[in-house]
C-alpha cells in the first residue's frame, strides 16, 4: 500500500472521528438541558411533559394566529 494513500486514510479517519465526538457531545448537552428545563418545570410548576409536547405541537398555529390578527 502507498504509504502516501495510508496517511491520508488515517488523516481522514481522525478528522470523521473527532467530528463525530463533537456530534454526539453536543446531541447530549443538548439533551440533558431539554431533560433539565422539563424536569424544572415538573417539579415547580407542575407542568408535564405531555403538557409540555402539546405546547411545542401547538406553537406554529398559535404563530400563525398572530400574523394573522396583525394584518
Amino acid at each position: 500500500m502507498n504509504p502516501i494513500l495510508f496517511i491520508a486514510a488515517i488523516i481522514v479517519t481522525w478528522l470523521v472521528f473527532t467530528w463525530l465526538l463533537k456530534v454526539v457531545k453536543t446531541t447530549l448537552k443538548t439533551a440533558v438541558i431539554i431533560a433539565g428545563i422539563v424536569l424544572a418545570l415538573q417539579v415547580v410548576l407542575g407542568i408535564g411533559p405531555d403538557q409540555v409536547v402539546q405546547a411545542i405541537a401547538d406553537l406554529p398555529q398559535m404563530i400563525q394566529s398572530l400574523f394573522s390578527k396583525k394584518s
